[in-house]
């Protein structure tokens, strides 16, 4: 079997899994951002709930919807590797989860080597370009909810 295949197959292998049994799928009524996108060309929605810290730290993330495997997937891999990132730890993840899905160069590993190994999963999107929206649509809504903290009175 080539190295190929075998990206493939463990890229298979994680979407099922994360897709029948999401990591974190539930809303959260306490989070402190939060934001909702849909893919208006699928259906697909989700909504992401963040609790940060004083400090710019996210203590738990959330997300919600209906939505395909790829998306379900993608968004239950991303609520894993962001707790306990910071704001701009959160923006770099999402940078190289572009980068990793698309067959990017991978940035400098700056600490978060776990995270990237355990993203490194998502590679076997670059062989199918035109899921790219439905996996990248949490994502994209995390980023969204950085910028939108919720009124907490």
């Amino acid at each position: 079997m080539n190295n190929d295949a075998v990206v493939r197959d463990l890229y298979q292998e994680v979407i099922l899994n994360h897709s029948r049994r999401p990591r974190n799928r539930r809303t959260m009524a306490a989070c402190s951002h939060a934001a909702r996108s849909e893919n208006p060309a699928c259906g697909d929605e989700v909504s992401v709930f963040l609790q940060m810290n004083d400090r710019g730290v996210i203590g738990d993330i959330a997300f919600a919807g209906q939505s395909c495997a790829i998306a379900t997937a993608s968004a239950s891999l991303m609520t894993e590797v962001l707790v306990g990132k910071t704001r701009a730890q959160a923006r770099t993840l999402f940078d190289r989860f572009l980068a990793i899905a698309t067959g990017g160069v991978e940035a400098a590993q700056d600490g978060m080597k776990v995270e990237l190994e355990q993203m490194n999963t998502l590679s076997g999107l670059r062989d199918y370009p035109v899921r790219m929206t439905c996996a990248s649509l949490a994502w994209h809504t995390m980023l969204a909810a950085l910028e939108s903290p919720k009124d907490q009175t």
